[in-house]
């Protein structure tokens, strides 16, 4: 899963042969601010060379769904990208707003698709 907020970007998943997910990311920010704002039982985040994400951190499924809760219940913009530029700059915004562009094409494809 692909977790774009205000305040981070991260990918979470679960490895093979784990019980514990993995929240990746690309930013060791990120993950500062997603342990101290939603879910301090998080692990000790990692640094991981030559991986897409270097800094990587476990939690319990248990743990993850009940940050996911939190942030979604702190959800208080009109505009994510404003709310963005607000908490990470604009360069963060940018980032994301390039994300949104490509993301766009999916409803031309489903459009041409029939889908």
């Amino acid at each position: 899963m692909w977790l774009i907020t205000n305040f981070g970007f991260f990918s979470v998943v679960q490895k093979s042969g784990e019980t514990m997910l993995t929240i990746r990311a690309r930013a060791l920010k990120d993950l500062e601010n997603l342990k101290a704002r939603y879910l301090p039982e998080l692990g000790k985040i990692s640094k991981a060379e030559g991986t897409d994400y270097q800094y990587r951190a476990k939690v319990s499924r248990e743990e993850f769904a009940e940050a996911a809760k939190k942030i979604s219940m702190d959800i208080d913009y009109p505009n994510f990208k404003n709310s963005v530029v607000e908490k990470q700059g604009i360069k963060r915004a940018d980032i994301y707003h390039e994300v949104w562009a490509s993301l766009w094409r999916i409803s031309k494809e489903t459009e041409d698709s029939g889908l």
